[in-house]
């Protein structure tokens, strides 16, 4: 997949800052877009081929057609990536706001890349538990119920928006995250042998390299990779 363009969403948190770093080192994307409210700054935006796509009212159908009026300029393959959360503070949030932002605004990238017609895989952040079924009630925080609803909502939505590949990628505790405490991080390293697989605390630069080597594996179908699978990917672009 040579000369191929990434367009990401969220490239301003943990996770999406290492992500752009591994796209823009990784020679087969020759052009990485990312749609933000704001600029990232001077020293991200002197790499040649970053192009920065301003979306200050980040509303659902400002950001759906933002991504279908930057891409129509491409004239390589392109694939998306989203990272978009809210990092922290979720336990604070109504469950409409908390909506607003993990459902509706994914919903409506993953929307533009189909409309696009430029776009047919789409690399997505989730979170581990994610459960469409999980109750709705209760504190939103990491870890409960609600946030797992949450997060499977996202997931469905993206899925339901008819782009023909979407890799899902369910994180549990993300080392190098800034809402990650250091001693917690520090903790479950340590025990993360005697951990349950999927539950196994990942740095934000592995999901970075995993997300980016599903793209570059072009796979055949859809599929949900948690900390195995994307240790498993991680080696296998080595």
């Amino acid at each position: 997949m040579p000369d191929t363009t990434a367009i990401i969403l969220g490239a301003s948190g943990s996770v999406g800052q290492a992500l752009l770093a591994e796209l823009l080192r990784c020679s087969q994307f020759n052009r990485v877009i990312v749609i933000a409210r704001r600029p990232l700054g001077a020293q991200a935006g002197a790499v040649t081929k970053l192009v920065e796509c301003l979306v200050p009212d980040m509303q659902p159908q400002a950001l759906q057609q933002a991504v279908v009026d930057v891409l129509t300029s491409a004239d390589t393959g392109v694939v998306g990536f989203s990272v978009l959360g809210v990092g922290a503070g979720t336990a604070k949030l109504s469950l409409a706001a908390h909506r607003a932002i993990d459902v509706d605004l994914n919903a409506a990238f993953a929307k533009g890349l189909k409309d696009s017609g430029r776009v047919h895989h789409l690399a997505f952040m989730s979170a581990v538990g994610a459960d469409l079924q999980a109750n709705a009630t209760g504190s939103g925080a990491a870890g409960m119920p609600r946030y797992a609803r949450v997060k499977g909502e996202a997931e469905q939505a993206v899925l339901s928006q008819g782009l023909a590949l979407v890799s899902i990628f369910r994180p549990s505790l993300i080392i190098g995250s800034v809402h990650t405490p250091r001693i917690l991080a520090a903790v479950l390293t340590l025990i993360s042998p005697l951990m349950p697989a999927k539950y196994r605390p990942i740095r934000t630069t592995e999901i970075a390299q995993a997300m980016v080597a599903a793209a570059r594996s072009e796979p055949h179908q859809s599929g949900v990779y948690s900390y195995t699978e994307m240790k498993a990917l991680i080696l296998r672009m080595a």
